[in-house]
């Protein structure tokens, strides 16, 4: 039990079709109603879709686990309307501070750049955060989250996936479509189709620790060699990342410490490869830790521990016919750089447009293929910059620890070595540069390094929209758009509507940072998918070259 949040119970019942004994044809079922299924659920839904969500617990998850999550992640929520809640509970920071011994080595801004609507980076306790997608896919008319069910097995065919549901009144058969596995690292419906992980595991242990400090003793805290209890008012009033290498009360490792809501904070202490997790989880032993970090007149509690080892690894396909993998189920990153639910909630955005684009008839079932291969570009992505925040936070050898101590001494002066410190490169979200979806930019087109590339997301921007202030981000999202700074019209590509927002229009440029973003010079036209990427861009409106561009965003074989 926690001493700052009290678990949830959310309620066991009987479907009708386990009732009744008679199994109904459904379109998706999601199995896992951890962040990641159950943001997939609400995108889903969010595009028409009826989902069954199973999960084989009733309640959120045990302890803080996730605690960062992203721009990109927060913007997937805002389109999904549960945003605004999170951001208000969550505690909001952008500078990140590695420090080397006792002095300041070397600090980020991850976002430099001002007029967004939502901040780089908050945190919160990932119950909270379920608690808060639970409701909204309760309050969906297209979700239904089904607790204590557990996937037992499951077998495919063409036309669809036919699953053994095991729950507390017994054994009952299902059938779907589609089936989204977002059960986790431990995923067994990874296990009942034999698809294993490939990667790297690590040796390194780490000790997480959740503690509740009061305001008031922060404040009281003194700031003196042993005694770090004044980071907490510091970080308190201005709230940033802060990791340590070879602190004077940690020497020889590595820490990490983050601010929380509640009065929480989470710690991070490096504990290398001969410890023993069940000794280094004791009061007896974390206590002593904490009292070095926060100094011995610093009260405060234990709210929750736990040691991690880590892993860098993912399924080699994401897709396996009709059953489709997102989140941990499908790849494992360390922690370091919040890569691992922020990874996750962006698997969740590409599959569910292009889930929906299949289901709805506008694509054929390939365009799911892309998913595959976009979003095991971005594991690869993930996977290459975890397993290099890895490497140098915990060196193997004495050559790579001298090399790395040498990096954070020069990294205190010297700007070239600034970019080499790597406590953790945090998420951001993967560019699909070679996705055949997109539609490459005409060589005499011109754009300016630094506005949005086919393949990149959005670049938010403050806009007037009827009168009212608002962001791109908010018009962006509903399916496939133009951004045009210059007259455009709308089009029907097929089944798919494609809709025209114009610059001095239908948005107004109240600050110029639309343009300035987009280099929008006059007649400039950008081609957005429903996942807020983008898929072309052009300096002139041409109907047949946008038509064509929807074609292939949606892997329709082009017309001859």
């Amino acid at each position: 039990m926690l001493s700052t949040y009290q678990y949830p119970v959310f309620d066991y019942y009987q479907s009708e079709e386990q009732r009744l004994g008679q199994p109904q044809a459904h379109t998706v079922v999601v199995v896992g109603a951890g962040p990641i299924g159950l943001s997939l659920a609400l995108d889903c839904a969010s595009r028409g879709l009826r989902v069954v969500v199973l999960d084989d617990n009733n309640s959120v998850s045990i302890g803080s686990r996730a605690v960062c999550y992203a721009k990109r992640t927060l913007e997937v929520w805002d389109r999904l309307g549960v945003a605004e809640p999170l951001v208000q509970q969550g505690v909001k920071w952008k500078v990140g501070k590695v420090f080397h011994g006792e002095g300041l080595a070397y600090q980020f801004d991850l976002l430099p750049q001002d007029r967004h609507k939502l901040p780089a980076m908050i945190n919160l306790q990932q119950y909270y955060l379920e608690e808060r997608l639970v409701a909204a896919c309760e309050a969906s008319p297209l979700v239904e989250l089904r607790w204590k069910h557990k996937l037992l097995s499951l077998t495919q065919d063409d036309d669809g996936v036919s699953l053994q549901v095991e729950t507390p009144d017994g054994i009952f058969p299902m059938r779907t479509q589609w089936l989204l596995a977002c059960d986790g690292a431990g995923s067994d419906t990874r296990r009942m189709l034999g698809a294993e992980f490939r990667g790297q595991a690590f040796q390194d242990r780490f000790l997480i620790a959740d503690v509740v400090v009061e305001p008031q003793a922060a404040d009281a805290a003194d700031d003196g060699l042993r005694g770090h209890g004044a980071t907490l008012r510091r970080l308190g009033a201005e709230p940033e990342r802060w990791f340590w290498f070879d602190p004077p009360f940690h020497p020889g490792q590595s820490v990490l410490l983050h601010k929380q809501c509640a009065n929480v904070w989470r710690i991070d202490f490096q504990l290398g490869w001969g410890a023993d997790p069940q000794e280094e989880k004791k009061p007896e032993r974390v206590i002593p830790r904490i009292e070095a970090m926060l100094g011995p007149d610093v009260p405060f509690t234990l709210e929750w521990v736990s040691i991690y080892q880590f892993a860098c690894r993912r399924m080699e396909r994401f897709r396996h016919g009709r059953v489709l993998f997102a989140g941990d189920a499908a790849h494992q990153v360390s922690p370091f750089g919040a890569r691992g639910a922020n990874t996750g909630v962006q698997d969740a955005e590409n599959l569910a447009w292009k889930l929906a684009a299949v289901v709805h008839g506008d694509a054929p079932a390939t365009l799911l293929d892309s998913y595959d291969h976009e979003r095991t570009f971005a594991a690869d992505d993930n996977l290459l910059n975890s397993t290099r925040s890895t490497d140098f936070i915990t060196p193997k050898s004495r050559a790579s620890l001298r090399l790395r101590n040498a990096v954070l001494e020069l990294a205190r002066t010297e700007s070239f070595a600034r970019p080499l410190v790597n406590s953790g490169r945090l998420s951001t979200p993967t560019p699909y540069l070679d996705s055949s979806l997109s539609t490459a930019d005409a060589a005499d087109a011109g754009f300016p390094q630094g506005s949005p590339r086919p393949g990149h997301t959005l670049l938010d921007a403050p806009l007037r929209v009827g009168g009212q202030s608002g962001w791109l981000s908010e018009q962006l999202g509903r399916g496939f758009q133009l951004l045009s700074f210059g007259p455009a019209r709308p089009l029907q590509v097929g089944r798919v509507a494609v809709e025209v927002l114009e610059v001095g229009r239908d948005l107004i440029d109240s600050e110029g940072l639309l343009a300035q973003r987009y280099d929008g010079r006059p007649g400039t036209v950008y081609l957005f998918r429903p996942d807020q990427y983008v898929a072309a861009r052009w300096r002139h409106f041409d109907a047949a070259r946008v038509e064509a561009a929807v074609r292939k965003a949606l892997a329709q074989e082009l017309p001859a």
